[in-house]
C-alpha cells in the first residue's frame, strides 16, 4: 500500500471499531475495570483495524502473517500464554479460605450450572458443540481458561469470546448484585459470620494442591494442562522454600503474558470479524451465563443451609463465580448493606478460589467431550 492508502482503505466498520477500542481504553483507565486487559485489547482494537497494518492476518490456507502472527500461533494458538498466565495465577491465589471451609467446592462446582445451560441454549440457536462451549465457559468468570477451551474448540471466534469475557468479568460488580437480590432476601443478606475461619497450616496448605490435581487429572485428562500449572504455581506459594519464584511468576512475568495476550487478542478482532450478528448472540449467551452461574452458586448455598445448625450467609455462593476478587467484593459489599456487621470477604473468597479450580475441571471436561 502506498502512502494515504490507509485513508482511502477505511470504511464505516473500521471507524467504529475504533469507538470500540478507544471505549476499551476508557473504561480501563478513567473506570479502572480490568485495566490490565481492557487496555491491551482495546489498543489492539485500534491496530487491528488500521487499513494494510496486517498486525494479524489469515491467508488462503490459514496461515498466519503478520508482527503479532508469531504470538498468536505460539502463545495463543498452542495455549502456552493461557497456561502460564495460570501459573502465575496459582501463585497469586491463596486457597486457605477453600480449605478452611471445604463446602466452598461445592459452590464452586454449582456456580458452573450457567456453563452448561448456556451450551445448551447456544447449541439450540444454531452455534456447534464446539462454539457453544467457548461460549458457555465465559460464564466462570475466568479468562484463561475461557481463552485455552476457545483456542481449541473455536479458534474463529476468539476475538469476540475473550472481549466478551474479560468485559463481563469487569462488570461482575453491575451485574451480580440484581441477581443477587431476586434471589435472597434481605434476612438471608444479613445472616452474621464470624468474621475469623479456622486457621490453615502449612502441611494442609502444601497437601491441597495435589489432593485436588490428582483425582481431577485421572478422571479428567484433559484438565491437567490448566489445573497442573495452577497448582504447580500454588505449591510455589505455600511451600516456603519457592518464595523468589512464586514472586517472579505472579509479578512481572505475569504482567508480561497479560499484556501479550490482551494486545494479540484485540488484534483478532477486525470490523468483519467482530460486527456480527454472531457476536451480538454471544454478548447475549454471556449474560445467560452469568447470570445462571450466580444463581447456581447461591441455590447451592441455600440448599447446604438446610442441613447447618449454624446457617452460612447465601451471598457467598455468589462467589462460587472464579472472577477473584471481584465476586467476593461484591459479597463484601452487599452482606454490609444488609448488617453493617458483616465481613463476609474471607468467607466468600473460599468459593471464589473454589470457582477457579471449577472452571478448570470444567474446561477440561468440554474438551473430552467436544
Amino acid at each position: 500500500m502506498g502512502i494515504g492508502a490507509g485513508l482511502s482503505g477505511l470504511s464505516w466498520g473500521n471507524l467504529l471499531m475504533f469507538l470500540v477500542g478507544l471505549f476499551l481504553i476508557y473504561l480501563g483507565i478513567f473506570k479502572k475495570m480490568e485495566p490490565f486487559l481492557l487496555i491491551p485489547i482495546g489498543f489492539g482494537v485500534i491496530l487491528a483495524n488500521l487499513p494494510g497494518a496486517e498486525l494479524i492476518a489469515f491467508d488462503d490456507t490459514g496461515e498466519t502473517k503478520g508482527v503479532l502472527a508469531l504470538i498468536y500461533k505460539y502463545g495463543i494458538s498452542s495455549s502456552l500464554i493461557p497456561l502460564l498466565i495460570f501459573l502465575g495465577l496459582g501463585a497469586a491465589v491463596d486457597f486457605s479460605p477453600t480449605i478452611a471451609r471445604p463446602v466452598s467446592l461445592l459452590f464452586g462446582a454449582a456456580a458452573q450450572l450457567g456453563v452448561f445451560a448456556t451450551i445448551i441454549v447456544a447449541i439450540l440457536m444454531g452455534f456447534s458443540p464446539g462454539e457453544a462451549a467457548s461460549i458457555g465457559i465465559i460464564g466462570g468468570s475466568d479468562g484463561p481458561p475461557t481463552v485455552y477451551l476457545t483456542a481449541r474448540l473455536a479458534p474463529q471466534l476468539l476475538g469476540p469470546i475473550t472481549l466478551v469475557a474479560y468485559s463481563y468479568m469487569a462488570l461482575v460488580p453491575i451485574i451480580q448484585p440484581p441477581v443477587i437480590k431476586l434471589l435472597t432476601s434481605k434476612k438471608e443478606r444479613a445472616i452474621l459470620m464470624k468474621p475469623q475461619i479456622r486457621s490453615v497450616s502449612k502441611l494442609e496448605q502444601i497437601i491441597f494442591p495435589l489432593l485436588i490435581l490428582l483425582p481431577s487429572a485421572l478422571l479428567i485428562p484433559k484438565a491437567a494442562p490448566l489445573l497442573g500449572m495452577l497448582m504447580f504455581g500454588n505449591i510455589l506459594r505455600v511451600s516456603g522454600v519457592t518464595e523468589r519464584l512464586a514472586i517472579s511468576a505472579s509479578g512481572v512475568f505475569l504482567d508480561v503474558l497479560t499484556f501479550l495476550l490482551g494486545l494479540c487478542v484485540g488484534a483478532l478482532m477486525p470490523a468483519e470479524i467482530f460486527l456480527r450478528t454472531q457476536t451480538l448472540a454471544i454478548i447475549f449467551l454471556a449474560a445467560i451465563a452469568f447470570t445462571v452461574c450466580t444463581a447456581g452458586g447461591i441455590l447451592m448455598a441455600k440448599f447446604v443451609n438446610l442441613f447447618l445448625k449454624e446457617p452460612i450467609n447465601p451471598l457467598i455462593g455468589a462467589a462460587g463465580v472464579s472472577a477473584v476478587p471481584m465476586s467476593a467484593r461484591v459479597v463484601q459489599k452487599l452482606g454490609q448493606e444488609a448488617n453493617p456487621e458483616n465481613f463476609l470477604l474471607m468467607h466468600a473468597m473460599g468459593p471464589n478460589a473454589a470457582g477457579v479450580i471449577a472452571t478448570s475441571v470444567v474446561a477440561g471436561l468440554l474438551l473430552t467431550l467436544f
